[in-house]
């Protein structure tokens, strides 16, 4: 690093400077911004570290370090330095995930050092939108209960696994996979059409801030897919969000994925950005 440019983790003072960079986009950096609002970047509460990058003692880049390695608004010299650190510390993270120039950038420099990666998706549209859906909202579609768990649960760990490739239920037999289905219920933020008391098309609204939302956990049982439940659920989704949540709700999508991309097209959907993630 030059002598203009420093780095440093960040503490609850830097929260406003923090607030700033990650309003110049909020829909992308809605993951970090979700942590980062709901804990004031208090250690305890954010669930990892903080990284900030400068440029002449202004803030210009960050680094969610924690479970996920998520970088926001990264400049190249940023990115560089974040790997740098990163590679330093050695890996703690389960994946490395967010705009897919700093997400590579700085995977090509880790990957000497923590390679070789179980997957790397290199292009993920992330869409946005703030409008009404532009098809109906499936009326069947509604916030999940609490005591209907045991009912979401097999879906959600189905989802998971069809996504991921690996199951939820890891060492810890599944507790802390459950015990986020059951926060995100309370919360009001878990959706679903229920058939026959079984889930056929399911939802969580898992990063939220003032300024977005993000859908996670999109899913419609095997045997009811390609029959339009997606994209009506999405629809009912986006609209409660809307009314409830916050004013733009963002996805991102693998970009392989044309069935998907299709369906949130189809709701209104808009691409605003290209994600990367490398699961390890």
């Amino acid at each position: 690093m030059g002598s203009l440019t420093s780095m440093r983790v960040l503490s609850p003072q830097d929260f406003p400077a923090v607030a700033g960079l990650l309003d110049r986009d909020p829909v992308v950096d809605v993951f970090v911004g979700a942590r980062v609002h709901a804990s004031k970047l208090a250690s305890g509460r954010l669930g990892g570290e903080l990284w900030g990058f400068y440029e002449r003692a202004e803030l210009v880049s960050a680094c969610y370090a924690g479970a996920n390695l998520v970088p926001v608004q990264a400049t190249p010299a940023a990115a560089r330095t974040f790997a740098d650190m990163a590679a330093r510390r050695g890996r703690r993270c389960s994946s490395l995930v967010g705009p897919a120039d700093a997400v590579m950038t700085m995977w090509d420099l880790l990957r000497p050092e923590w390679g070789p990666a179980r997957e790397v998706r290199a292009s993920q549209p992330v869409m946005a939108l703030t409008s009404g859906p532009d098809v109906p909202p499936d009326p069947e579609v509604r916030r999940v209960e609490p005591d209907e768990i045991d009912v979401l649960h097999p879906a959600a760990v189905a989802m998971f696994t069809e996504e991921v490739g690996i199951s939820p239920n890891g060492s810890d037999g599944g507790a802390y996979y459950r015990a986020r289905l059951v926060e995100l219920i309370r919360a009001g933020r878990s959706f679903a059409r229920f058939e026959d008391g079984e889930v056929v098309f399911k939802a969580e609204i898992g990063a939220v801030t003032p300024r977005a939302c993000q859908v996670q956990g999109v899913w419609v049982r095997p045997d009811r897919r390609g029959r339009g439940l997606a994209a009506g659920g999405m629809a009912a989704v986006v609209a409660h969000a809307l009314r409830d949540i916050a004013p733009a709700v963002s996805l991102y999508v693998n970009d392989y994925n044309h069935a998907a991309l299709g369906t949130y097209r189809r709701v209104g959907f808009r691409e605003v950005g290209c994600f990367a993630t490398v699961m390890f």
